[in-house]
């Protein structure tokens, strides 16, 4: 089996985040969907388990923080191109997200970023790998 990753976020309406994440090109996995929660393919190693706050709380005993005034995360989706961040955030912006900022083009990267109607961070990204031949970021000390 391949690695995987299944994320799972408290969402306020499954409803309307099913939608949100349908336009940002998630398929829906109707063997795992329900009232309580559903979960939305991005990839075939990448799902997101959307949650009511109550089915969520099933799976944790720590409260619940508000991704509106709080990040805890952020996901970076990766894109075949340009075209298709910007396609991605333009999607998310109609389905009820928010632009958390335009596009930063580094040449070697382009990204966008946005947040899903309970306020998780998402920043689409295009990167050629191989124009990147030096370290992008600085180590820690």
């Amino acid at each position: 089996m391949a690695r995987t990753i299944f994320i799972s976020l408290p969402v306020s309406d499954v409803a309307a985040s099913t939608r949100f994440y349908e336009a940002i090109g998630c398929t829906r996995d109707a063997r795992f969907s329900g009232d309580q929660a559903a979960a939305m393919i991005w990839s075939d190693t990448i799902t997101f388990m959307l949650a009511t706050h109550a089915f969520y709380r099933t799976l944790t005993s720590k409260p619940i923080g508000d991704a509106m005034t709080t990040s805890a995360t952020l996901f970076a989706l990766s894109c075949d191109t340009r075209a298709a961040v910007d396609a991605f955030a333009a999607n998310a912006l109609a389905a009820g997200g928010r632009e958390v900022h335009g596009a930063e083009d580094h040449g070697f990267m382009y990204s966008r970023g946005v947040e899903d109607p309970d306020g998780h961070g998402f920043g689409p990204v295009w990167m050629d790998e191989a124009a990147v031949t030096e370290p992008q970021l600085e180590p820690a000390l």
